[in-house]
């Protein structure tokens, strides 16, 4: 590879220079000035009106069925004007969308942002108690699902009499009374069809994500079409920082026919399937492959038939594809990059990718929910370089390193990340306190604990947090132990992270019961399950004679629990 041969700073100077696409303005949201892209679109109806130029051009391939760009955006902003007319859907209203990858997700989620809505995502993985939280929580008036979560939903139905139900992909599924099916009131989708007149400015709202936090029920991020539509800018920076760093072309990533061509690995509920993935593609005419559940094997398959020329999200699907036993059967010549993040990387993952797929563009990217995905990258000859940092930030975003008073820190020394910049969200829906305590003056105090060197790229340390992070899944630990302590056996509790080679983290417990009473590991295993979603169950649970260690002020000494129980591989967590 290339080395490289401009300046970091040279780089975003030539970018960002006047007149270019990434030129950059002075904004002031929420009476705080920030950088913003001056070429960014203003909403998301806009990317989807854009969409349509693309025509005939494959857009969704799901096992053999083809969506093509005109087919998907006549068919969601259809859907806009029946969400307007048939369910009486105004801006600002919340249209939940909860089902797998399929092709009616991003016509939901299109439609509802083409109505003036507030698109709300669920966790497809959630139970029937999360996904009425979250239908409870973002007080959604319709909620657009497929059959299996219709039948998770289902009992709890009664407690929403004022929710429009539609239903897709229903086969083999009991309808109740009141849920309508999506074909049904779509009926023919019209050959001509044009948006719903809707006044929707930069700091409209425009999203409300779901994701777990540090105190139990996960938290409502509110974006604005600001927040969401400058990630495309961004992502289009990065690959031309990436390849001015370089020296190569970012016309190098596309496929041989001049379209990208993406597996889609990760779910369009959390911020990167979505912001980043299908948004991406979306405005730059991208093929996007969609699997019904992830599968290396299945992935592979895909890869050599559809030609995608980009792969990746969280690193344990990067490992399960490099690392599987029947990764020399396939044809994955095609691929010109692999990118990931939502989950710490080891070290060892680019130099992996650099062996196997010389030259191919490995990539690593930070960002959370509340930045409405990206913020840092690390990508090219900087990551090989530098294969143990998140990258630099993107110049719209600010970035500090703050000690425990909140004064910035000099690089090299240790503290918690702060991000500013037009990514960063709201705040919180409904939840006022937790906002004000993660958002200030601007900056999202992020609890991720980092350092910065001289030349501005960063390296995450540790998690400020109480989070257990499972293959780019947020766990709360609190929310686990709450769980557990329902349990009438269960005095005492604490949940950390096992380290895993694939996944990252996988959740770990250690519990103490009450004098008399007792509880096996499979027993707290189905107690958790009928709680709470499979992927937070604890893979591994040990059980403790003694009270759990805690410090003067009652604190569980979680790190004192790792060292004692994991060893060595506790530093890697």
């Amino acid at each position: 590879m290339s080395t490289t041969t401009m300046s970091i700073e040279e780089v975003h100077d030539a970018l960002t220079a006047e007149g270019q696409m990434f030129e950059m303005e002075e904004v002031e949201v929420r009476g705080v000035p920030i950088r913003a892209w001056k070429h960014a679109p203003e909403n998301l109806a806009q990317i989807l009106l854009l969409s349509s130029g693309y025509g005939d051009k494959d857009f969704l391939v799901y096992e053999d069925d083809r969506w093509s760009f005109d087919r998907h955006f006549r068919t969601a902003t259809h859907l806009a004007h029946v969400l307007r007319d048939r369910y009486g859907v105004e801006k600002g209203d919340r249209v939940a969308v909860a089902m797998r990858n399929f092709p009616e997700w991003p016509v939901a989620f299109f439609g509802a942002s083409a109505a003036g809505a507030i698109a709300t995502p669920l966790n497809a993985w959630w139970t029937q108690h999360e996904m009425s939280y979250g239908l409870s929580d973002s007080g959604a008036k319709v909620l657009i699902c497929d059959g299996e979560r219709l039948e998770r939903i289902a009992p709890e139905l009664e407690n929403f009499p004022d929710l429009h139900v539609i239903v897709v992909r229903e086969e083999g599924v009991e309808i109740p009374e009141g849920v309508d099916r999506l074909d049904d009131v779509l009926g023919e989708i019209p050959a001509e069809v044009a948006l719903p007149e809707v006044e929707m400015g930069p700091e409209d709202d425009a999203t409300l994500f779901y994701t777990s936090g540090t105190t139990g029920n996960p938290k409502g991020v509110l974006g604005t079409q600001r927040n969401i539509c400058g990630g495309l800018i961004s992502l289009a920076f990065v690959r031309e920082r990436g390849a001015m760093r370089s020296n190569t072309s970012s016309e190098a990533e596309m496929g041989d026919d001049g379209q990208n061509c993406s597996l889609l690995s990760i779910p369009f509920f959390h911020a990167t399937g979505c912001h980043s993935v299908l948004l991406g593609n979306l405005a730059a005419g991208g093929k996007l492959v969609m699997m019904r559940k992830w599968d290396p094997v299945r992935a592979m398959e895909l890869m050599e038939r559809e030609g995608v020329t980009q792969f990746g999200g969280v690193p344990s699907v990067v490992w399960q594809v490099i690392e599987h036993p029947d990764f020399d059967k396939y044809d994955l010549s095609a691929l010109k990059g692999i990118g990931y993040g939502g989950a710490p990387a080891a070290p060892e993952l680019v130099r992996k990718i650099e062996e196997m797929f010389p030259g191919r563009g490995a990539s690593n990217g930070y960002g959370l929910t509340e930045t409405s995905a990206i913020s840092t990258m690390n990508a090219g000859v900087d990551y090989l370089q530098r294969p143990d940092s998140i990258g630099v930030p993107i110049p719209v975003c600010d970035v500090k390193v703050i000690d425990p008073h909140g004064d910035p820190l000099p690089p090299g020394e240790v503290g918690e990340l702060c991000i500013k910049g037009p990514n960063v969200v709201k705040g919180y829906w409904n939840k006022p306190e937790a906002t004000s305590d993660a958002f200030r003056d601007g900056w999202l105090h992020t609890g991720d604990l980092a350092r910065q060197d001289d030349e501005g790229f960063i390296y995450l340390v540790d998690r400020a947090k109480d989070m257990v992070i499972r293959g780019g899944e947020n766990i709360s630990s609190q929310e686990v132990e709450a769980a557990l302590y329902e349990h009438p056996a269960v005095t005492d509790a604490a949940v950390i992270g096992i380290p895993h080679h694939v996944l990252g983290e996988e959740v770990g417990a250690v519990v103490h019961t009450a004098p008399g009473m007792s509880a096996t590991e499979d027993e707290l295993q189905e107690f958790v399950s009928n709680k709470l979603a499979r992927f937070k169950v604890p893979v591994k649970i040990w059980f403790f004679e003694e009270p759990l260690p805690r410090s003067p002020q009652g604190k569980l000494q979680k790190r004192q629990l790792k060292d004692e129980l994991l060893g060595d591989e506790s530093a890697t967590a």
